[in-house]
Formats: C-alpha cells, structure tokens, sequence
C-alpha cells in the first residue's frame, strides 16, 4: 500500500541551492530542514522551489549554496494558521536527493506527476488577451489518511477540458512546479510580498 501511496505524487527537480538550511520541525528525533532550490525555466525566468530535507539525507550544518542538487520526492501541503486563518504552504518532500556536477541528461530539470481528486470547483477564465486558464485544487491522498492539497493552473486546451470536470473528479497530471510572486494586502497601507506555489498542467487526464 506504501508503494501505491509514493506513486501517485512524484516528483523530480535539478537546481542550484541558493540559501542555508532552515530549521522546521522534528518527528520521532528526526529533524527535518528547508532549503530554497533555483530551476531554470526554458525561458530566461527560474522558479525557486522550497525542498524540506531530512537530516539524514544531508550534513544540515553545512552551507551548500552554489552547488546543483537532484531530488526525487512527493510534493507536499500543509495549512499554517496565520491572520486568523489557514494559509497553504507546499513543498517539495525529499525522498532522495544528489549532488551532481551538471544537469545530465536522463535528468528532467522540474517534473511533476499526480493521480488525485478536484476537491473545488475549477475556476475557468480568459485573460485581457483571450488566453484561457482554468485553476484546480487537486487533493492527493498520502499515508495515515492525510491528503495534500496542491493547486494546478492548465492553459488553453487542457484549461477548456478540466473546465468541465466536478468536484471529486478522478484525474492525473502531468506537469512542473512553478514560482509566482504576488503582492498581499495586510491592512489598509500594508503590503507583503510573498510566493505562491503551483503545478503548470502539461498535461492532464480524467479517469473514470
């Protein structure tokens, strides 16, 4: 059942670390860290991606920054209560990770697979220059009865397709992990700047 579980959410990324190990929590004396990874994109623009990392996998107390990484793991979400309400926070889950010298080629650069569930209603619209979008939420089960709730933006055809799918559609997606910056408003004059992260569709399916 474990195997059935992993498979379902996999992911593969290559980039370059550009921060220090932060700590985030401990589960049975097992500390797990975050590192920000920087990918390129076809175009000039990189995503950076958040992996969490378990002590075990790598020397936490050193500074790895510059170096390129491969990791292989599941893409994962957690709420944080914040502002008297839940925020989303997603991440990549390390399974396995390497160093490599260079992007190799059997290596896909940022890849993303899920088998899971729309838990919300898509949200189909066009942009100022007719482009159609459509956003999921995909619910994707893990082990222990927990789920992860990752967000998947489809464009053009694919955006008209998942358009049509209800709630508690079987789907799988096929896709990449992307970065986008946004503005949030605290209070009247505040503003933060912050990263939201989700799944670009490249592909996606209905399963009966």
């Amino acid at each position: 059942m474990a195997d059935k579980i992993f498979e379902n959410n996999q992911v593969s990324i290559v980039g370059t670390i550009i921060s220090d190990f932060r700590y985030s929590h401990e589960v049975y004396g097992e500390g797990f860290y975050m590192v920000d990874v920087s990918v390129n994109r076809l175009s000039d623009f990189a995503d950076i991606i958040p992996i969490m990392i378990s002590e075990r996998l790598a020397d936490t107390t050193q500074n790895y920054e510059g170096q390129m990484i491969h990791v292989t793991g599941q893409f994962r979400s957690y709420n944080r209560h914040e502002e008297k309400k839940n925020r989303l926070m997603l991440s990549v889950f390390a399974r396995e990770i390497e160093f490599v010298e260079e992007e190799k080629e059997e290596y896909k650069s940022n890849q993303i697979y899920l088998d899971g569930y729309v838990c919300k209603e898509p949200i189909y619209r066009k942009t100022p220059l007719g482009r159609e979008i459509a956003d999921l939420l995909i619910a994707v089960n893990r082990s222990y009865g927990k789920s992860d709730y990752i967000p998947c933006i489809c464009w053009g055809r694919n955006a008209r397709f998942a358009s049509g799918f209800e709630v508690g559609s079987h789907v799988e997606i096929w896709g990449r992990i992307q970065s986008r910056e946004y503005v949030k408003k605290i209070a009247e004059t505040v503003t933060e700047k912050r990263v939201a992260y989700e799944v670009s569709v490249s592909k996606v399916e209905r399963l009966e």
